[in-house]
């Protein structure tokens, strides 16, 4: 039998065997292959802390490895054979490209992945890959069987893991809600840069815009700077505006978006509605619907929308994202289009339109009462 193993990750070709072989064989690999996969995001979290990507973009060119590892700081001993191993499988994964010099040395540069690990830079995620990674985000997912067994009925399995649910544990613990917010800052700010370019006309008849859930302001800054013209309202938990720092245009407001919001032209949410059950995305709604004005309001989702059968570039990460919401958030999961359609429905919205933008989440979901 002879087996052929293409460059990085083309396809594996099987030579000389039966079919019925070729199929164990590669569902093996693919069962390997995901059984294993954990490791790629731990891989991208020491090239985070690391600081790889930023040591690499400081010297503005290939280097070696011998020169990352003497720009590590604080490595009392490092290990340049560990170096080396994490990134020979974060250049088979695309991460960083390799090429050799001419003294054939190995030296390594940055990829179009790779520069989303600045830390340094306004479009990284790098917090987000920390927030991911960290013992209290990963545990719960270990009792991923435990939720389809007993369901909610005692909790999350966030909650059966830490004793308390997500939202709760980030207002108890200040570094945990640090790095929380740091990670929600980051993905805001890329996905506030897609939502003004890929919908420049939905904010230009508002005057007043309500953020709900908004964290520390990081969507919201990003739109009232684009459209100086919106007074913007960022509303979220108190102990999390307390954090938020001064934005010019900007009002910090602390409540509880399931007993009211306040009032606006128009409510913006991004990643919210995701994280709870449709019975309390219902109740979020309706009380988005008493803030607006009945015929010109309108209220703006920035969340996914599930293709089951989509190929889109983001699509798995959609069903990525819904397992991980299973485990963290009891209710909250990623919905398809007719999920999204039952919600307004039941919340009093007779209309709604889906527009596609350029990061992930990849859609703007906009309802409308009349």
């Amino acid at each position: 039998m002879e087996t052929v193993l293409s460059k990085h990750s083309a396809p594996l070709v099987l030579k000389g065997v039966q079919k019925k072989e070729e199929e164990e064989l590669l569902g093996q690999a693919t069962i390997w292959k995901l059984m294993l996969s954990f490791m790629d995001s731990f891989a991208l979290k020491a090239a985070v802390e690391l600081r790889i990507a930023d040591i690499i973009d400081h010297h503005g060119r290939p280097i070696s490895l011998q020169t990352i590892l003497n720009n590590i700081s604080d490595a009392p001993s490092p290990d340049i054979s560990f170096l080396h191993r994490v990134m020979r499988h974060l250049v088979r994964k695309n991460i960083f490209s390799s090429q050799q010099s001419e003294l054939n040395d190995t030296l390594y540069d940055l990829t179009p992945a790779s520069k989303w690990l600045l830390r340094d830079s306004k479009s990284t995620l790098a917090p987000m890959i920390l927030l991911e990674n960290h013992p209290l985000h990963l545990d719960p997912s270990h009792y991923l069987s435990h939720s389809i067994r007993e369901g909610t009925k005692n909790g999350s399995a966030f909650f059966k893991c830490h004793g308390h649910e997500q939202f709760d544990l980030t207002g108890l613990d200040p570094e945990f809600n640090k790095l929380f917010n740091e990670g929600m800052a980051c993905t805001a700010r890329i996905v506030s840069k897609a939502v003004t370019s890929g919908y420049k006309e939905g904010f230009k008849k508002i005057q007043s815009l309500v953020d709900v859930g908004g964290g520390i302001g990081g969507s919201l800054s990003g739109i009232v700077r684009a459209y100086p013209l919106i007074k913007g309202i960022n509303f979220d938990l108190p102990h999390v505006v307390a954090t938020a720092p001064k934005y010019d245009g900007i009002t910090h407001v602390g409540g509880n978006m399931f007993q009211s919001i306040p009032k606006a032209d128009a409510v913006y949410m991004k990643w919210i509605l995701h994280d709870w059950s449709d019975q309390e995305c219902v109740q979020i709604l309706k009380n988005c619907r008493k803030a607006i004005p009945e015929k010109t309001g309108k209220v703006i989702i920035v969340d996914h929308v599930l293709h089951p059968q989509g190929n889109g570039i983001f699509e798995d990460t959609g069903f990525a994202f819904d397992m991980m919401l299973l485990t963290h958030n009891g209710g909250g999961k990623e919905r398809t289009e007719e999920d999204w359609k039952k919600l307004f429905q039941q919340a009093g919205f007779l209309r709604y339109n889906i527009i596609n933008i350029n990061a992930f989440p990849s859609n703007i979901i906009e309802a409308f009462p009349i």
